[in-house]
């Protein structure tokens, strides 16, 4: 039961000092193939946009990835428990409170009782049939930015993942983001089996813009599955460039 605890201090000793810890065996819990990823196509930087308390970017610090995270998430009270989980850890940063989309302005989001189900687009009666639990309490006007018009990305950050988790306005962080694609070498997300939101894109459909990017997909990893209906609703899809990364050893 040492193991544990001891393989975190090692980590985080190492990560101090500019290096990740790796595991011999095989990756198969779904972080650490996801950090696998990483790996093999040399992200320098994570962008976490729909970071919410910091699930995220904690399971990447658990399952190895020592590198730079940016953290956004729009809510006020869930971006104060963001900002201080990720208070300690000095490569992850937390951008002030904003959401992203495709245009600068403002933007209503229906804060849910869950607030990692709290989305600009309306839940579809699916939604509220099969978890009342994640009624809309009330609804919150945040300010809207277009990725790539901000300045808290770092300029030295040359092959970015970019991690996507926004109840259906994924759509609308992609076209913001287009002054980056450049730079941006994988991509994560949220992708519905079963549209739970409004006008939300369903999976094929987010396969072949990404597709149509230039990007494949490399990883599923298993999201929000409904046992009253005994079906997966939604799953996480990895991507990354085509053009990069093909020369490396594997």
């Amino acid at each position: 039961m040492v193991a544990r605890p001891l393989e975190r201090l090692l980590r985080r000793l190492a990560r101090r000092m500019g290096y990740d810890l790796l595991r011999r065996d095989k990756p198969r819990e779904a972080a650490a193939q996801l950090v696998a990823t990483l790996r093999r196509f040399e992200v320098d930087a994570v962008l976490d946009v729909g970071a919410n308390t910091g699930q995220y970017a904690r399971r990447l610090r658990r399952a190895g990835y020592g590198g730079p995270i940016l953290s956004f998430e729009p809510l006020p009270p869930v971006h104060a428990a963001l900002v201080k989980a990720a208070r300690g850890d000095p490569a992850w940063r937390v951008a002030p409170p904003m959401a992203l989309g495709d245009a600068e302005g403002e933007v209503t989001i229906a804060r849910s009782a869950e607030s990692d189900m709290s989305s600009v687009l309306p839940q579809t009666p699916l939604l509220q049939r099969i978890s009342p639990s994640a009624a809309i309490e009330e609804r919150v006007r945040v300010p809207l930015r277009r990725l790539d018009s901000l300045t808290e990305i770092d300029p030295a950050w040359r092959r970015m993942f970019l991690k996507i988790d926004v109840q259906g306005f994924e759509p609308r962080v992609l076209e913001g983001a287009a002054g980056l694609w450049p730079r941006i070498v994988g991509v994560q997300l949220e992708m519905a089996l079963v549209p739970l939101y409004e006008g939300e894109q369903e999976f094929r459909a987010m396969i072949s813009a990404m597709e149509a990017r230039g990007f494949a997909l490399h990883l599923l990893i298993p999201g929000y599955f409904e046992r009253k209906l005994g079906r997966q609703l939604q799953v996480d899809g990895v991507f990354y460039r085509q053009d990069v990364g093909t020369e490396r050893k594997a």
